[in-house]
């Protein structure tokens, strides 16, 4: 089946098989930081935007973005770039693994939530998964960056 699609801005047309997974037609485009870590919604790994919104691109079929905006962190650079060095300097970007689908989510809250509280975030990014650290160090990074990014957060 044939499909139109926006991939980071630019419009794109592809041939694909009915039962194929988002992840799998994107990482087939280039898009490298979408990752499946598990094929069961439990990692964030694989976390794209799916009309501004973030989705778990291994639990969506790809015939569901036709005539619809994908964002992935390639088309983010700019944002991701800046977040992540607030990661480095909390020391909370150690294998690096996880921290596509994590930005992903981190700048799609920003851009949804003003002034969250500690408790909404955490509800937020519950589906990333990190094996190396215990997320205190991603949550200060995190604090900083909406700070600064005058989002604030509640206390």
């Amino acid at each position: 089946m044939r499909i139109q699609y926006w991939l980071n801005g630019k419009m794109e047309s592809d041939e694909i098989l009915p039962g194929q997974m988002l992840y799998e037609l994107l990482r087939k485009k280039g898009c490298y930081s979408v990752k499946c870590g598990c094929e069961t919604t439990a990692c964030g790994l694989c976390t794209v935007w799916l009309e501004e919104k973030p989705v778990l691109s291994c639990a969506v079929l790809a015939a569901r973005i036709d005539g619809k905006h994908v964002m992935t962190l390639e088309g983010l650079q700019d944002e991701a770039q800046e977040f992540a060095r607030y990661m480095g300097q909390e020391g909370s970007d150690q294998c690096g693994f996880c921290n596509p689908g994590f930005v992903m989510n981190v700048l799609a809250m920003a851009r949804e939530l003003d002034n969250p509280g500690e408790e909404e975030i955490k509800e937020y990014l519950a589906g990333n998964l990190c094996r190396c650290t215990g997320y205190v160090s991603h949550m200060r990074a995190l604090k900083r960056y909406l700070t600064e990014k005058g989002k604030g957060m509640r206390l």
